[in-house]
């Protein structure tokens, strides 16, 4: 049995319970599926595109407004790049880049949108911020207008285009950022774990997985360079926690914990962990970047971790994203 998926077509070649084994058609590498899914939950998300003079500022800037946004478990924010633009996408002519920020609460995203456009956007030299994201969105907030105190009443509203926007002066000369930036819901926490026989196999699988991923559209990988290594159980059997490591899936905990879900030819477990504007992106996205990493030789199982439906309203049943 073959399955077409754009240009990859995936060979069924053993249905047992609770797993599927395919054959990956470019490397022939194969790979058990687990019968699994992802959980997601809904969370608040903004979409900004920064522009500057050059890409490299522009992506020093997004950079630098994602940092320290990889779980909300621990950081403030969830973030990440979603994607570069060319000069004839944006609206001043000149490179830009798209971010996501997500928070699960519309007035905590607010006060991140305007801390990280307001420290990492603003005193990025050439930079300028537009609101991204156009489509139905829930709420409109005035960020500009909290960012346009900075000017100290120096400060001045105009239009750019169709944009209505403030122009901040600064000692480059100004800052432009929109007035009003659209924020909606979004979803958190599409993920699979590649389980490899290796470290050297399961790192080449997930930056294999990352490239695709990014290439999808209207997703973010919040985790650093898109991989996380320590993925995470909710609460903890031992301290007052909100989440501790997935000991499940820990190879260094096979034989200390009787339920392990590492098998004993893996030694090496990374987790990507996904983020978007829509079910359907994210579904799509954690497809694409499933059918990359298995067709690394060594990455043995693809899996996915959930609490049985207790986290979050939306599910990605892995055989079904892959079309098995």
């Amino acid at each position: 049995m073959s399955l077409n998926k754009g240009s990859d077509e995936l060979k069924l070649v053993e249905r047992g319970e609770g797993y599927l084994k395919v054959r990956h058609p470019q490397t022939g590498n194969e790979c058990t599926i687990d019968d699994t899914f992802a959980e997601m939950f809904p969370m608040w998300v903004g979409r900004i595109l920064i522009t500057a003079d050059t890409e490299e500022w522009a992506l020093t800037a997004a950079r630098t407004a994602t940092g320290f946004a990889s779980s909300i478990i621990m950081s403030p924010a969830e973030a990440g790049i979603e994607k570069v633009v060319s000069p004839n996408e944006t609206p001043d002519g000149r490179p830009g880049v798209i971010i996501q920020i997500y928070h699960s609460f519309g007035y905590a995203l607010k006060a991140q949108m305007v801390s990280r456009i307001g420290q990492c956007v603003m005193t990025c030299p050439t930079t300028a911020a537009f609101n991204a994201q156009h489509e139905t969105p829930a709420k409109l907030l005035r960020i500009g207008k909290s960012l346009s105190y900075f000017g100290d009443g120096f400060q001045s509203r105009d239009s750019f285009g169709d944009r209505k926007i403030w122009r901040i002066p600064v000692m480059e000369g100004e800052f432009i950022v929109e007035r009003r930036f659209a924020v909606r819901r979004g979803v958190a926490g599409g993920m699979f774990l590649i389980l490899a026989k290796d470290k050297s196999s399961g790192i080449a699988s997930a930056e294999t997985a990352v490239n695709v991923i990014r290439k999808a559209g209207e997703v973010i990988l919040p985790f650093p360079g898109g991989v996380c290594r320590s993925g995470s159980k909710v609460g903890s059997m031992k301290y007052k926690l909100p989440a501790s490591t997935n000991h499940l899936y820990c190879p260094t905990l096979r034989n200390v914990v009787q339920e392990s879900k590492v098998p004993p030819e893996v030694t090496c477990v990374y987790e990507i962990v996904i983020n978007g504007l829509s079910l359907k992106s994210v579904k799509n996205a954690m497809a694409e970047g499933i059918r990359a990493a298995m067709s690394v030789p060594g990455v043995l199982r693809i899996s996915s971790a959930n609490y049985g439906g207790k986290l979050g309203p939306h599910k990605a049943v892995l055989k079904e994203i892959l079309g098995l």
